[in-house]
């Protein structure tokens, strides 16, 4: 029996997701054109470093906490906003083989992941779906990972109520939302946000590309700068800054890595400035979302990029 008739989600042959906003639906369209551009997130060293970066953030480094999460006989995943399906290859690896696994996405990148899934030989079902028109049952997920998706949804707290519904008592929620920045980065991101919207996604792409040279540059300088006091009403804390740091953090994002290509950081920064969809939150807003929504925080990782939440419903 396949996943999706365990959760007795009905087909809708020939059905498009529908879709809530106008907001959404050009979210919906940024992720399709970037997960489509496998070249420019696929190899071995941006994976790796995806890899490290997920099991850090929701384990601590220490995958046995996620085999514990996973113990007890076959569970069931629900990927909520899976993409092309490269968070969950990375983070669960083979553990997907032992247990069902459903990734739902709001764009066409399902057919991605599911190509993904094939190549390696795990199973799963894969449905295009906004997550608010997802309709599970009530308590019949086990785990639900949402990796950096609930912001891209027209309302952060209202797809997490919605989706913690879908939990078994004592299943667990992970999810990854970004952090509100500095103020100047807020509004620089947000123009430049806007200067992107009336674009296509191509021309968006190649938009982009001088700003993430000019944060190449930056970064190739190698230099700190030594800020004497903490300026709190811009958000600079005092101490020693690397100069790309200084303007990443505090000014506006301009990925860099010296590992990655060019492609791959400006696939970053795509992912950044593309969606109108971008909600930033504060840790005190997302703890109070999760008490809302019956969740026990059991885990949260705050930094400057964002808040990795893993939380338990109810008190089981």
């Amino acid at each position: 029996m396949s996943v999706l008739e365990k959760l007795n989600i009905a087909m809708r042959p020939g059905e498009g997701p529908n879709v809530a906003s106008t907001r959404q639906r050009q979210t919906q369209e940024a992720f399709a054109f970037k997960w489509a551009r496998r070249g420019s997130y696929e190899s071995p060293t941006f994976q790796a470093k995806i890899g490290r970066w997920l099991m850090e953030r929701y384990c601590d480094g220490d995958a046995s906490r996620l085999d514990r999460w996973l113990s007890g006989g076959r569970k069931i995943i629900l990927d909520a906003g899976c993409g092309s399906g490269m968070s969950a290859v990375l983070f669960f690896g083979e553990r997907l083989k032992h247990h069902d696994y459903l990734g739902v996405d709001l764009s066409s990148a399902v057919e991605v992941a599911r190509e993904r899934f094939r190549e390696r030989g795990y199973p799963g079902d894969f449905l295009q779906r906004d997550l608010m028109d997802l309709d599970v049952e009530e308590g019949r997920v086990d785990l639900i990972f949402c990796e950096g998706v609930l912001h891209h949804t027209d309302s952060t707290e209202g797809a997490l109520k919605h989706l913690t519904a879908m939990l078994k008592l004592g299943g667990r929620f992970l999810f990854y939302v970004y952090a509100k920045k500095s103020p100047l980065r807020e509004f620089t991101d947000d123009h430049v946000r806007q200067q992107l919207a009336s674009l296509t996604d191509e021309q968006a792409w190649e938009a982009l590309k001088p700003l993430t040279q000019l944060g190449v540059a930056l970064g190739k300088l190698d230099m700190d700068v030594d800020v004497p006091e903490e300026i709190p009403y811009l958000g600079i804390p005092k101490g020693k800054i690397p100069l790309q740091r200084l303007f990443y953090w505090h000014v506006c994002k301009m990925y860099y890595d010296p590992s990655f290509s060019l492609e791959e950081m400006n696939h970053v920064n795509f992912d950044w400035f593309r969606p109108l969809n971008c909600h930033r939150h504060t840790v005190q807003e997302i703890e109070s979302y999760c008490s809302a929504a019956g969740l026990v925080v059991e885990r949260l990782r705050a930094e400057n990029s964002g808040i990795t939440v893993v939380a338990r419903k109810g008190n089981a």
